[in-house]
């Protein structure tokens, strides 16, 4: 085996004689070698400091410091570590040798052996060993890297942010430093890529990263959390004036347009900012109490910052911990879902059920009053609704197998699904995979809806109907009623709003009203449904009006299927 040509090798030794030897050695082989002599660690380092050698021949015994320690100095500083080392002593101690290689060294070898081959196979092999850890190592910091960075933007992701958040605050127990934490949400982002494509979308990403990082310090760590979230903490804040004062460099370099293909675009964003320790004592109260603040941000508009303010705390804490609920019980499918009997006020026999979800057993529980709007916001409503309509059909599907009852199942309905096209495709392949008449499936929009992308939610209504679905107007008599809807649309049920039922200063006028939608429902030939029927005044009220349907707590209250199982089982 041949020497690499022309070998620069740096001898450090102390002893003139050894160095003699080890020279004429090295002269001995075929090989150019360019011997560098120093007599010292620190003259040893000098030289690694302004030339570049092939390998390190180093003396175990020098003097000041040995020769072990000058390794871990190499090995501890980038610049200097990246050389193949023997280390050489004249004692034959074989835990000396094991202990040099662990230091850091490639080989080891005895002076008593430094003949020609002995020194040569020595240095082979240092460089040999040397490249291979090399490579291990560089495939380590590639693997490394792809764990720890997002592959769009070369930022931290989510994972390894987390990390650093953990680090900073584990050293500010000791320091006593404060952080400050920015989350930004980009504004609009989802609309750049639905009308410009993905691409588009992955360059304006690109270019918020790129112009946020040329304002941040070198210790200030930026991290993109997903999609259009990223992150920043602001390390040894002495003020939240620091915080405001970055926050509008950030906005600042952000006004200039992006050019995206043939369109400018200038981006936006929201951004919350919560201190540690100031505000939050952990990473978890640190990271919910910046989310709330951006949420806040976005509230009042876009390209706003908001820094944390316990005021803040009891609305947005209860939007977050819905937010971070749903998401969870999304991923679990783990709602629940009851159901309300619709009762036949001529016959008093339960129907159909109205499918209500409800929010499970859980440390906070919440009404769908509060997690459906919130739903309907972040359109985590699409995964809601499915799973919802498959339970609802599913659940009559059984009904009617096992107990041969021909009964409907209503669904609620939002405005949201209803301007996503494939909330019909969803409906129809339910009813077709469950055998359920579309005739027993009951859809309930909110008249609002009627209000909202009214080209879109129509055809989508319209759909459903032709196919065999029966609409409902749900909340009928409260708000924006409107006698138009009910011949524009393809409404076959009215449901009266419960808050006709109130008895209050107006109650005449209320019962009034009351008769006369009623009355006007019946001469269209819609199938009426009161809800909100509490009492045994509401109910002869109700069929004295000739009302064809009835739901309230006084005919029946949500309960789980299992109820009505042992219920029907009796009936049948």
């Amino acid at each position: 085996m041949e020497m690499r040509r022309r070998l620069n090798v740096l001898l450090v030794d102390d002893d003139m004689a050894d160095r003699k030897i080890i020279k004429r050695t090295l002269a001995e082989n075929a090989t150019e070698v360019i011997v560098t002599e120093a007599v010292s660690v620190a003259e040893g380092l000098g030289f690694l400091q302004e030339h570049k050698f092939d390998v390190i021949l180093l003396d175990y015994r020098m003097p000041g410091a040995t020769g072990i320690e000058m390794v871990q100095e190499l090995r501890s500083r980038p610049d200097l570590g990246s050389i193949a080392i023997v280390m050489m002593s004249a004692s034959e101690n074989e835990s000396l040798a094991v202990k040099c290689i662990e230091s850091g060294a490639q080989d080891f070898i005895q002076k008593t052996d430094l003949q020609r081959l002995n020194l040569h196979r020595a240095i082979i092999h240092a460089q040999k060993r040397f490249e291979l850890e090399h490579k291990l190592h560089q495939n380590y910091l590639n693997v490394k890297h792809l764990a720890e960075k997002d592959p769009l933007t070369g930022l931290s992701n989510r994972h390894h942010f987390n990390q650093i958040i953990d680090m900073l605050i584990e050293n500010g127990k000791h320091s006593k430093v404060e952080m400050a934490l920015l989350l930004i949400d980009l504004d609009d982002f989802k609309y750049v890529n639905d009308t410009l494509g993905h691409d588009a979308g992955d360059r304006l990403l690109i270019e918020f990263s790129t112009r946020v990082k040329k304002l941040l310090r070198r210790h200030e760590s930026f991290a993109r959390l997903g999609g259009d979230e990223f992150a920043i903490v602001l390390n040894g804040i002495k003020s939240t004036q620091q915080v405001r004062l970055v926050t509008q460099r950030i906005q600042n370099a952000l006004s200039v347009p992006v050019t995206l293909g043939q369109t400018e675009v200038v981006i936006k964003a929201s951004i919350g900012a919560s201190v540690y320790p100031a505000q939050a004592a952990d990473k978890d109260t640190l990271v919910k109490y910046a989310d709330i603040a951006m949420y806040q941000a976005k509230a009042n508009g876009k390209g706003k910052m908001e820094l944390y303010d316990p005021v803040m705390s009891e609305q947005y804490s209860r939007m977050y911990d819905i937010q971070n609920g749903m998401k969870q019980l999304i991923q679990e499918a783990a709602f629940n879902i009851h159901f309300q009997p619709v009762v036949d006020l001529q016959t008093n026999q339960k129907i159909g059920f109205e499918a209500l979800i409800r929010w499970p057993n859980m440390k906070n529980q919440f009404v769908p009053d509060e997690f459906i709007p919130i739903a309907e916001k972040n359109s985590d409503i699409h995964a809601i609704g499915e799973w919802v309509i498959d339970r609802a059909i599913r659940q009559i599907s059984n009904w009617q197998k096992r107990h041969a009852k021909d009964r409907f199942v209503a669904i609620n309905i939002s405005p949201v699904q209803l301007q996503n096209h494939t909330i019909t495709e969803y409906l129809i392949n339910r009813a077709e995979a469950y055998s359920v008449n579309p005739q027993n499936i009951v859809l309930e929009i909110t008249e609002t809806a009627l209000f909202e992308k009214e080209v879109e939610i129509k055809r989508s209504i319209e759909t459903l109907s032709d196919y065999g679905f029966l609409i409902s107007l749900d909340d009928f008599g409260v708000g924006y009623s409107s006698i138009s809807h009910l011949i524009e649309y393809p409404i076959s049920i009215v449901k009266l709003d419960k808050s006709l039922f109130q008895t209050e200063e107006g109650e005449q006028k209320r019962k009034a009203v009351f008769e006369a939608l009623a009355e006007m429902l019946k001469r269209l030939r819609m199938t009426v449904v009161a809800e909100g029927i509490e009492t045994q005044e509401h109910l002869d009220m109700c069929k004295k009006l000739n009302i064809d349907h009835g739901q309230g707590f006084f005919l029946g209250r949500p309960a789980e299927a299992v109820e009505f199982d042992a219920e029907m089982t009796l009936i049948a």
